[in-house]
């Protein structure tokens, strides 16, 4: 009975630890830390650790608490606005940065730094809808994360099958787009006729970052069966001359809005091109997310109009007659004409396709809508089955992203020819 007097808690603990974490934040950033600067990191992480989700809020409005001097970024601001030398721009730089940054990159000098920042802002976007007033601390861990996930710094490696399993599993577990039903199907798709390549970050050795499948293949698919359905199996033959881009799936969730799948494209095809020299077309076979949400409501387009006036509001019938096959050819050139212009007019736009948004800023080129492509619950739920052809073609990708920041999709003469009937 007595010994329960002394026991803490978890609620206590937790409360402690946050006390203790905060000290040692405080410890972190003193001076006096420049000798055991390691040590007190390993401890802030450690008691990090130890925070319930209350006391985790409380941490990051500790973090959000450490902001620049006022009177300090006055003093030099109005001396950089007096003479803009090169020691009233740094005196400047160092004013404005909050100490939670130089927080942060302390925390990450001893071992296990960069997983514990990581962690810590995936815990912080879990909570951000809640706590909007936690965005700058947000943008802060996303600054300093983006300079050291740079991928000039990430190892690129290939997955097969002679990877290790835990390796494996976490590709089973992180596919996003079309998932892996078990380990035959995994086996499938890291045969000779396709590849796995992922991002790794010299800190996180066994952690895949990101990583994109791709299959070698003789023409620019049309639908996702052509590449992971179980009658795909390979056989030796002619040699490919189109690398497919098929799925690509982020696995750590504390690295949201740090750019690293453009970068994982390119250098992946760049490695195919060496390694596959029959290959001379790069491709994706791509979802379209924001499909159907965006022809439930388009105004001002009679074939939207159309549909919805024919397969009800909410589209379920259109959904329905795709997936058994009985969609009528007028309505199948009217969803078709009507994919093209959601994504050749509204790609450039923060409202469209995050999937086009993507593909097309990294350089590629709109260039085919497939019907009835994924017949996948998800497919179907989210575009009708609708799935899209992104041409990479290396020679243009830095002038079509050019055009892109500019507002312009760059698209096919198919696709801008449907475009044009559907707003007639």
């Amino acid at each position: 009975m007595f010994g329960s007097l002394f026991t803490r808690s978890p609620e206590a603990k937790s409360t402690a630890a946050l006390k203790d974490v905060k000290f040692g934040c405080q410890r972190l950033l003193s001076e006096a830390a420049a000798a055991n600067g390691a040590a007190i990191a390993g401890e802030v992480i450690r008691l990090w650790g130890a925070l319930d989700a209350m006391s985790r809020v409380a941490f990051f409005e500790f973090l959000d608490s450490l902001v620049p001097e006022r009177e300090r970024v006055l003093r030099a601001a109005r001396a950089y606005a007096e003479s803009s030398t090169p020691e009233h721009v740094l005196e400047l730089q160092n004013a404005v940065e909050p100490a939670r940054q130089e927080l942060l990159r302390r925390i990450n000098r001893t071992g296990g730094g960069v997983a514990a920042i990581v962690a810590m802002r995936r815990a912080l976007l879990g909570i951000l809808r809640e706590h909007p007033e936690l965005r700058a601390v947000d943008a802060d861990f996303s600054h300093v994360l983006a300079s050291w996930f740079n991928p000039g710094f990430l190892d690129l490696r290939q997955v097969d099958w002679n990877s290790p399993a835990a390796l494996l599993e976490k590709i089973i577990q992180h596919e996003a787009v079309h998932a892996i039903r078990d380990w035959s199907d995994l086996r499938r798709r890291l045969q000779p006729d396709r590849r796995c390549f992922a991002f790794f970050h010299p800190q996180l050795p066994g952690e895949p970052l990101i990583f994109v499948e791709v299959a070698l293949v003789g023409a620019i698919p049309r639908s996702i069966a052509q590449l992971i359905d179980d009658g795909t199996a390979y056989r030796a033959g002619k040699p490919p001359s189109v690398a497919a881009f098929y799925s690509i799936s982020n696995c750590e969730s504390g690295l949201k809005g740090v750019s690293l799948g453009n970068f994982l494209i390119k250098r992946v095809a760049e490695e195919l091109r060496k390694e596959v020299p029959s290959v001379k077309r790069y491709c994706t076979l791509s979802p379209v997310p924001g499909l159907r949400e965006w022809l439930a409501r388009a105004q001002g387009l009679a074939a939207a109009e159309a549909l919805r006036s024919r397969h009800g509001a909410d589209l379920g019938r259109l959904a329905a007659a795709v997936r058994d096959g009985s969609l009528g050819q007028q309505d199948q050139a009217m969803l078709s004409a009507c994919a093209a212009t959601f994504l050749a007019r509204h790609g450039a736009s923060s409202l469209g396709d995050p999937v086009a948004r993507f593909h097309l800023d990294n350089g590629a080129r709109l260039e085919r809508i497939n019907l009835a492509s994924d017949l996948s619950d998800k497919g179907l739920k989210e575009s009708f089955g609708v799935m899209v052809n992104y041409l990479y073609d290396l020679s243009a990708v830095e002038s079509n992203h050019e055009r892109f920041v500019h507002g312009e999709v760059v698209c096919s003469r198919q696709v801008a020819r449907a475009c044009l009937r559907v707003e007639k």
